[in-house]
């Protein structure tokens, strides 16, 4: 297998295709995480530098700064590679601080739960 090179290695869905690109991670807990690919392993793990953990609610967002990130495979739900060239976000969208998303998923939350048990007949809590 001499002159083979990571395209002749790997099928075109595997992650070296996106290794040191900016890429976005959707994992199983509905967290999406943005960064660059360095480093994957036959189980899908994978290492992500200048990491970034992007948190929507409503019309809201806030990127939550992580650095230097391990995430184990089986989270990983969906990776895709990210245009530099295109906005990421929809004009609409406001950018605001960590407490204040942090406020927002807490009320987001609380209106979740009071549907869940309005339909399920409980009161009281």
């Amino acid at each position: 297998m001499s002159g083979a090179s990571l395209e002749d290695i790997y099928l075109p869905t595997s992650l070296a295709s996106y290794l040191d690109k900016k890429v976005v991670l959707q994992l199983r807990d509905d967290r999406k995480l943005i960064g660059v690919l360095r480093s994957f392993d036959q189980f899908a793990n994978v290492v992500m530098e200048g990491a970034y953990e992007r948190i929507i609610v409503g019309d809201l967002y806030c990127d939550m700064q992580l650095g230097l990130y391990v995430v184990r495979g089986e989270n990983v739900v969906l990776t895709g590679e990210l245009d530099l060239e295109r906005e990421e976000l929809p004009q609409h969208m406001t950018r605001v601080s960590e407490a204040e998303i942090t406020r927002a998923q807490k009320a987001e939350r609380e209106v979740v739960q009071r549907s869940i048990r309005k339909k399920v007949g409980i009161s009281g809590f």
